[in-house]
């Protein structure tokens, strides 16, 4: 077996330009796992990827896609911590040579983890790139503590909605802030105040619940004004979490005043975080949350529906029964 079916990105621009076609399986390397993708998952950075925000680090034709949930079909020959059989997930690297959209993948072994006992293969390829992206921003760099205040913004999105179960799990307080709709599924999350973005002012929520001293950490997850506007409402020696670019310039002078301290993420890749999310997972304090689910070959509308926006976690794209 040589080649595999691949949705392959032919043109920057709208969804369309996909095309289903055949292509040559990557080559194992000797430090590398061939994974069967059993599924996998569309991310915001995928749609980006295909309209050209990022067309500098991407040659084309290009396979995107950066979730995996699969079994491994062969080991290269340095490769002694998995066995052909296994069941894996993990999140290829992000503008990497060769992407998940596509009936096999080669990863680097060092950052596959064993998959969750207690979750399919759907379920497990709504994790890596969100869940990963979500402890690197809470636990690697914003060392959120237990008692510490956390606000999370866009609360039911991919990374939002396993934010608020991871910073629950630490034993923060959670401020999330969601549209009105999506308000209950929040709470169940584990958020501790919910706030409705559209007909209530965070700023003056979080002014208002910490008598004036604001919040530990505040996560951001949509961009726009959100950093200079969030500086408002953070305690002095807080933390703030971005994991989008600054699109439009932003005063950052309050937080030298305040001596906070500013993380900018692109989650890397390694194992190491898989393995913590794995055992949260398996203790049933954290959990996917998945959209919709659609046939691999449907990527087009998969990538439709998620620019578009209201979708309540992830849209899953499954290559065949787990």
């Amino acid at each position: 077996m040589e080649s595999m079916k691949a949705a392959v990105l032919t043109a920057f621009g709208d969804a369309d330009k996909f095309e289903i076609q055949t292509v040559p399986i990557p080559t194992l390397k000797a430090n590398q796992v061939l994974v069967r993708v059993c599924a996998t998952s569309i991310n915001p950075v995928d749609y980006q990827t295909r309209r050209g925000d990022y067309k500098e680090l991407v040659r084309l034709p290009a396979i995107l896609g950066v979730d995996v949930s699969g079994v491994i079909e062969a080991i290269g020959e340095a490769v002694t911590d998995f066995k052909v059989g296994d069941n894996v997930y993990y999140s290829p690297q992000v503008f990497g040579e060769f992407g998940s959209y596509a009936q096999y993948h080669v990863a680097d072994a060092a950052i596959v983890a064993l998959k969750p006992a207690n979750l399919s293969h759907v379920e497990a390829a709504s994790l890596p790139l969100a869940g990963g992206t979500a402890w690197d921003c809470l636990v690697t760099r914003g060392n959120l503590q237990v008692g510490e205040t956390v606000l999370i913004h866009a609360g039911a999105g991919g990374v939002g909605s396993i934010a608020v179960q991871l910073a629950k799990a630490t034993g923060a307080y959670v401020f999330a802030t969601c549209s009105s709709r999506n308000r209950d599924f929040v709470t169940q999350l584990g958020a501790d105040r919910v706030i409705d973005y559209k007909n209530e002012d965070y700023v003056e929520v979080i002014h208002q619940a910490t008598n004036g001293l604001g919040v530990d950490l505040v996560l951001d997850t949509i961009g726009g004004e959100t950093i200079q506007r969030s500086l408002g409402i953070i305690r002095p020696f807080g933390r703030l979490i971005s994991i989008v670019d600054i699109a439009i310039p932003q005063s950052l002078l309050e937080a030298w005043g305040k001596n906070l301290t500013i993380h900018f993420v692109l989650s890397p890749q390694y194992r190491a975080k898989l393995e913590a999310l794995t055992k949260l997972i398996e203790r049933h304090q954290l959990r996917p949350v998945i959209d919709s689910v659609l046939p691999w070959d449907q990527v087009v509308l998969a990538h439709q529906r998620l620019e578009q926006g209201g979708t309540l976690g992830k849209i899953v794209l499954q290559f065949m029964e787990n």
